[in-house]
């Protein structure tokens, strides 16, 4: 079914539905989607992220180098500080989008899509200058642990294992090295929460820790309803090489205040900044029953203008919502194919769920 991460036998003894995602095999849900989304919005819940890969930036010219191959610019992070940022194409499409944290000047780490790792290792390598040296970091094991009382457990849990480290001060987007251990205050989900990688061989007691502390096993399925209610994108949905970051509503993540930085896809990014692409993405909701599903047409005024890229029941909103990239802007109400009728739905503010930690 896939690779199997250091957590496998946890979830088979917490009797979790197991498929195969991005070559890995990993819970879907371990019995009930919809008490794991509302784990995490009422408490927290706990995921198993070890499909992530996760790459070292080193050398004297780390920071120089990836102001050229990131839409946002590490300029602006002090050490410790996290961004969210893309990876593009000169064309200005997207490889990938990904985090990315500074260690120090010379030290940068970054987080990538399990699916777009081959590519995005391929595009860096061919992209490589001197005094840059590019490390994938393996060994690892990657638990998320999400939701308002997250952070709270997350330091029981450190304690219990004797690790006596802080994590209540701990700002949002910022991340920590102690060790082999790497913190990170960010998350997927629209809350609070805590991102960390150990040796794999020390995450079972990390995961029973937390576990003991009340949070909750969950898996893809509340991961990708939590997101999209956050207004997160999914690379391979909401995002591809065929369409800027501002058509795939991450502007915010193309930094064009130094004129100087020719970062890749520049010229293109910075026109669709300034004045957008040949699409838009925008929210929806339905206002009937049904549901909204990725790859439904949406209409206005009998003209096809779009498709839906992520759809979904909403467990917080009870109704169904959708990201959806159009070709055109407007106000108000338009009808989506939902099987075989449209139904009208309603243009409404991303995120869906305002509430919680959102990515910058």
């Amino acid at each position: 079914m896939g690779i199997h991460t250091a957590l496998h036998q946890v979830h088979l003894d917490n009797a979790a539905k197991l498929v195969n995602f991005s070559g890995f095999c990993m819970p879907l849900h371990f019995g009930s989607l919809l008490s794991e989304h509302q784990a995490v919005r009422d408490s927290a819940g706990l995921f198993d992220i070890s499909h992530m890969s996760v790459l070292d930036v080193h050398g004297s010219h780390a920071t120089h180098w990836l102001r050229i191959m990131l839409s946002n610019d590490v300029a602006k992070l002090d050490d410790g500080k996290a961004m969210y940022t893309c990876l593009c194409l000169e064309s200005g499409g997207v490889i990938d989008d990904l985090m990315v944290f500074k260690l120090n000047e010379n030290h940068y780490r970054l987080y990538l899509d399990a699916a777009r790792r081959e590519k995005d290792l391929a595009w860096m390598n061919a992209h490589l200058t001197r005094n840059v040296e590019i490390t994938e970091v393996s060994g690892n094991a990657i638990i998320a642990v999400q939701g308002p009382d997250s952070v709270n457990m997350a330091s029981a849990a450190f304690g219990s294992m004797g690790l006596s480290r802080t994590l209540t001060d701990m700002p949002r987007f910022t991340a920590f090295a102690d060790g082999d251990w790497f913190v990170a205050r960010t998350g997927y989900t629209g809350e609070d929460g805590l991102e960390i990688t150990l040796p794999a061989n020390q995450v079972v007691d990390l995961w029973k820790a937390l576990a003991a502390q009340g949070a909750v096993p969950a898996g893809l399925g509340a991961r990708d309803t939590l997101r999209l209610e956050a207004g997160f994108g999914l690379y391979g949905q909401d995002i591809d090489e065929a369409h800027s970051p501002a058509e795939s509503g991450l502007a915010h993540t193309i930094d064009i205040n130094d004129d100087d930085r020719l970062f890749f896809g520049r010229d293109v990014l910075e026109d669709h900044k300034r004045f957008g692409g040949q699409y838009f993405q925008i929210g929806l909701t339905l206002a009937g029953d049904g549901m909204l599903r990725r790859g439904a047409g949406v209409q206005l005024a009998g003209q096809s203008i779009g498709e839906i890229t992520s759809g979904s029941f909403s467990p917080t909103r009870a109704s169904s919502v959708g990201l959806a990239r159009v070709s055109r802007k407007f106000d108000g109400g338009c009808d989506v194919q939902v099987l075989q009728n449209l139904q009208p739905a309603h243009i409404t503010s991303v995120p869906f769920v305002p509430h919680g930690l959102a990515r910058e």
